[in-house]
């Protein structure tokens, strides 16, 4: 069965440095879907990501709903954000759109550049500041784990957050790999996963 964790929102440290010396300890890849100027700045945690076997997608220049863009503006943000990862070796070939709001006009540049598209079926609402705990009780009034879990978790602090830091969800991924193992989980990259989970609005 398979586990396959993602972050987004990053890089930034320290949240992204503490969240890969954890998928390090348990020697799990992950998958993080990058804002293109905060992986510029923050290179050497991109080179991390690399180096130690771990998915790099897309997420945005600038983080903003599809929906509130025209499709010139969609299709400009990603091309001007994928030159960006470009100018420092990285080429995306998955996406996930802030908020995973996914319209026509991200269909078309996905299209256009070969991304593919990525949701999720687990949203751990970190971004609110709910603590580990209430984190895995919202997994397990879900059903808990399930074969093809794709964990939406942020390992940087976006628009609208509600906390000042990213603490539980270095504390939550630990649990989540502890959970995976216990039940024979493989924990996998997104692209390892073969049924992408849907988009959706939640409620950032």
């Amino acid at each position: 069965m398979k586990l396959a964790l993602t972050y987004d929102d990053g890089p930034e440290p320290p949240w992204t440095e503490q969240m890969l010396d954890v998928l390090a300890e348990y020697d799990a890849p992950a998958t993080f879907f990058v804002m293109a100027r905060r992986a510029i700045t923050h290179r050497h945690l991109i080179a991390r990501m690399a180096a130690e076997g771990h998915e790099i997608g897309f997420h945005c220049l600038e983080h903003t709903r599809h929906s509130e863009m025209t499709a010139e503006e969609v299709a400009a943000d990603t091309e001007m954000g994928l030159d960006l990862l470009a100018s420092i070796g990285v080429v995306p070939s998955i996406w996930r759109a802030p908020w995973g709001v996914v319209t026509d006009a991200t269909l078309d540049v996905a299209w256009d550049h070969g991304l593919a598209l990525c949701g999720w079926n687990f949203d751990s609402h970190d971004w609110r500041g709910d603590s580990r705990a209430e984190m895995v009780d919202a997994l397990e009034r879900q059903g808990g784990l399930r074969d093809g879990t794709i964990a939406l978790m942020h390992d940087g602090l976006g628009p609208g957050v509600r906390r000042n830091g990213c603490e539980e969800t270095v504390r939550l991924t630990s649990t989540l790999l502890d959970l995976g193992a216990d039940s024979a989980f493989t924990p996998v990259t997104v692209s390892d996963v073969l049924t992408p989970a849907p988009v959706g609005d939640p409620a950032r």
